[in-house]
Order: structure tokens, then C-alpha cells, then sequence
């Protein structure tokens, strides 16, 4: 996973920070130019793609200041990447439950929001089977295929090479 993570950094950062679509109501489904300013995708993807507990805390912290309301599905995938490093068993599965409930929460939120179920896709098809964790992957895949073309150039590009070890996304072309 630490690979495939690296990789979706090095394309993700390699796009421009622009590259979002306009979001005006709760059912776009990307996230806008706003949250690109909030939020730093690179430092993002980064301690998603790192298993040093201090980086990925520091990005905790930083999400926890992003002021949009579309944070919280970042910062749910980032406490429950944190749960996949610390050592505590007991204090992983309060992570990851602590995490799990802010990803659902925006998705609920936002459920048209094709990144926010690309981000609930990698965590639950990574996710250790017997957290039970994986009764969206066919549902979000065939969301996120549907929607693909339509998606900024950036995102299409990590979605792409996620699509290369993904066992449930499937997408035709990458």
C-alpha cells in the first residue's frame, strides 16, 4: 500500500493546483478551488504514503485547521491511516472507528462527491478483513467508472494508476 500511495502523490503533484471542478451545491461531485487553497493534496497523499507516525499527526493537525466543510472525509482517512501505524491494538480500532465515522459523515453529506468514494474505495480494499469495512467497493466503483471522464485531470490520473492494483475499480481505459 506504502507503494501505491507514493505513487498517487508523485501524480497528484505532479498536476496544477487548480485543476478542480466549480462546486456550488453539496451534490458536485469533486471538491472545489477553495478546498484546493485549505488543503494540500500533496502534504495529503504524502503522509497517506508514509508510515511515520509524526507525519502523519503533523497532517492530522493541519486538516483539523481546514476551514471547508468538505475536510472531514480527509481527515477521516487520515485518523484511519494513522490506526494502520500505531501499536496499541485497542487504540487502533478507536482510530479507525473515530475515522470511519467522519469519511461516512461527509459522504453522507456529499454523496455525489466522486472523491470522497474514491477515498472510502482505497481505504476499504486495504482496510483489514475483519473490520468489515468493504460493503461499498462495488457500489463505489461503479460510481467512480461512471463519473470518470468527467473528473478533473488530476484526479483522473490518480484514480488511473490506483485503477493499476485496484481488485474491485476495474476501470477500461488507464
Amino acid at each position: 500500500m506504502k507503494n501505491l500511495l507514493l505513487s498517487l502523490l508523485l501524480i497528484y503533484s505532479a498536476g496544477t493546483a487548480s485543476a478542480s471542478l466549480n462546486t456550488t451545491s453539496p451534490d458536485i461531485p469533486v471538491t472545489d478551488g477553495k478546498l484546493n487553497a485549505d488543503l494540500n493534496r500533496t502534504a495529503f497523499y504524502r503522509a497517506m504514503a508514509s508510515d511515520n507516525q509524526t507525519l502523519v499527526e503533523a497532517q492530522i493537525s493541519e486538516l483539523n485547521q481546514v476551514s471547508s466543510n468538505l475536510k472531514n472525509a480527509f481527515l477521516g482517512a487520515m485518523i484511519m491511516k494513522r490506526a494502520g501505524i500505531v501499536g496499541n491494538p485497542v487504540y487502533k480500532l478507536w482510530l479507525f472507528k473515530k475515522g470511519h465515522e467522519l469519511l461516512e459523515d461527509a459522504i453522507k453529506a456529499n454523496p455525489n462527491n466522486i472523491e470522497f468514494r474514491f477515498l472510502r474505495l482505497m481505504i476499504q480494499e486495504n482496510a483489514p478483513g475483519f473490520l468489515g469495512y468493504n460493503d461499498s467497493e462495488e457500489k463505489d466503483s461503479e460510481y467512480i467508472r461512471s463519473a470518470y471522464h468527467s473528473l478533473p485531470e488530476n484526479l483522473q490520473k490518480t484514480i488511473a494508476e490506483y485503477n493499476k492494483t485496484s481488485k474491485v475499480l476495474k476501470l477500461q481505459s488507464s
